[in-house]
Formats: C-alpha cells, structure tokens, sequence
C-alpha cells in the first residue's frame, strides 16, 4: 500500500481537462412529519437550501481536491445556474474558460429533495439536445489549443448534448497523435464515439448494455468485459458497487478487486469520484490496476458521504492505511 499512498502524492499539479455535461445540484433539507391535506403527498419543513457542482462538474471538483490542475469544457445556459455554478468551480481552482454559453438551453439542474436525509423526490431542469454546431466548433477549438499541456483528459458523458461524434473523433485523434491518456465515463448510447479511449469506466448496467447483453441470461461478467476490451480497443474498470471493480486489460486476464468500502449512504457522484482517481493515477504513470485500486479506494470513501461530495487524498491514504 505504500506504493499506492506515494502515487496520490504525485497528484498535486497534474494538468487534467475534463470535457462533458455539467449539471448544478440543488438539495433542499428538511423534516417530514405530516401529510398534505390537498393531495396524499408528503409535506416538507423546509429548514435549509445547499448547492454542489454536478455531472462533468462534479469529475472536476475531484479532480482539483485530490491535486489535479484542472480546467473544464462543457455548455451551460446564461442563467443563474451558470453564475452559481462557476462560481463555485473558480473557488477551488478550476478553470472554467471553456464552458461555453447556449442561450437555448438552461444550465441542466436537479434538485432533489431531501427528508431526514432521504431522498424524497428529484426534480430536473435540462434541455438533452445535442450542442449547436457553432458551439462544437468552439469546443473543439478550445480542446486543440490546450490538450498539449494536458496531462489526461476525462470524459464525462451523461447524454445531454456535450459528447458528439465529431468532438469525440477529433479528440481520440490528438490524444493517439500526442500520447495523451483518456479516460471516459460512457453512456451506452454513445458506445462507438469512444473506441481507442485509454480506459473506459462503466458500471455494471452500462456494461451490460455497451455489450448489449445481460448477465441473467448466463454470459459472464469476464465475458462482457473482454468483449468490450475487444470491441473499443481500450482498457475498461468495472464498477460493481457491493462487489467492487473488475479490471480488464488488453491482452491479460481479468482481475477481481473486492470492495473498500464499510457504510454506504449514498451512490450519488460515485462514477465521478472513480474516474477522477484513475485519470490522475494514470496521468502519474500508474498501470491501469494500481488506478482502480486507488478509485477503488476513493469510491469506498466516498459512498459513506451524503450527495456528491469529494475526496481527499487524505482520506484515501487512510483507506490505504486501515484495509
């Protein structure tokens, strides 16, 4: 574990770019003790209000708590949300001069709803189509004139517009011409923008789906794993929550890494927690083991918090430490 421990420290000053869908998060607190008189619904006392950054964002914040130095490329809309929302990335570091303005879009929000701590109801603000085409231009732009400083670059893909077929194609490209690492948080859907990504970060559903099959049906989870392998020519950690990760690498077998983690309250932001480990431990020289048994690490950590919080590398170190 001593090598895992000296590797986080290698992650102060790493130049990472994240490119995805940034989303603003709302939680509204409050008891619920009683139930509506106009509609059998419950009925919430309000007693505070908390904003956190959501979605690529989230991945950013990540990535600039455990030391990386981080800029984020994404749309937003020209609201409130935006303000609030980069706002709070500028106060960690995190550059924010490629996120860009769609004016026929609101910034994507999800407030979600929250009774003693539970999760009562989630409402979404958000627009899924994909960027306009003068938009991706300016994304791609800004891509090509700073991914030679760059360490790694995260994708973090939630389906609402950012991730396109030519951002991506041009994005692989320059990454394979530059020896740039990449590491994606995919969405099914979007399966082949990703072939010759350097690692690949589903969960156990998406894994399924990229691989258009389920393991109900009797194909294995090895199976799956090396089948995408294959697929999309990359490297590919799976999540699968109580049973850890699965790791798969071109040309090796498989490997099992149990779960790190003791309590669990809360799933939300745990992909972004992951794939911000494995682009830093990779931008640090890490094999693609070492990084899921650091993300594996963070992910035990982080799932004992509420709402998507981040994770130190204090807090990882101490992971490594009692394991």
């Amino acid at each position: 574990m001593n090598k895992l421990s000296s590797l986080l420290d290698k992650f102060a000053g790493k130049k990472i770019i994240v490119l995805g869908d940034s989303m603003l998060d709302k939680y509204i607190w409050g008891e619920v003790s009683r139930i509506s008189p106009e509609a059998p619904v419950q009925v919430i006392d309000v007693h505070r209000e908390s904003f956190s950054p959501g979605g690529a964002a989230n991945v950013a914040m990540n990535a600039a708590i455990l030391g990386g130095e981080v800029s984020l490329m994404g749309i937003t809309g020209n609201d409130d949300a935006r303000t609030l929302l980069l706002n709070m990335l500028r106060s960690k570091g995190i550059a924010v001069d490629g996120m860009i303005i769609e004016h026929d879009k609101p910034t994507t929000l999800k407030m979600r709803i929250m009774g003693r701590s539970q999760q009562l109801l989630r409402v979404d603000y958000e627009k899924r189509s994909h960027a306009h085409p003068e938009i991706e231009k300016q994304l791609i732009e800004y891509l090509t004139s700073h991914i030679d400083s760059a360490d790694a670059i995260i994708v973090s893909d939630y389906a609402k517009g950012v991730i396109t077929k030519k951002t991506m194609e041009t994005l692989i490209a320059l990454a394979h011409k530059k020896k740039k690492v990449v590491v994606v948080d995919p969405k099914p859907q979007n399966k082949k923008l990703y072939k010759g990504a350097s690692v690949i970060t589903p969960n156990h559903a998406e894994a399924c789906q990229l691989a258009n099959s389920e393991i109900e049906n009797g194909e294995s989870i090895i199976s799956i794993g090396e089948e995408l392998v294959k697929d999309l020519d990359t490297n590919i950690v799976l999540t699968r929550g109580e049973k850890g990760m699965s790791v798969f690498e071109k040309g090796k077998e498989a490997v099992h890494i149990p779960t790190q983690a003791k309590e669990v309250y809360d799933v939300t932001g745990a992909g972004d927690t992951v794939v911000a480990t494995i682009a830093l431990a990779l931008a640090c020289g890490a094999s693609v083991h070492d990084a899921a048994l650091l993300a594996n690490h963070a992910a035990g950590v982080k799932v004992a918090k509420i709402g998507t919080s981040s994770v130190s590398r204090e807090e990882i170190k101490y992971s490594l430490e009692v394991s």
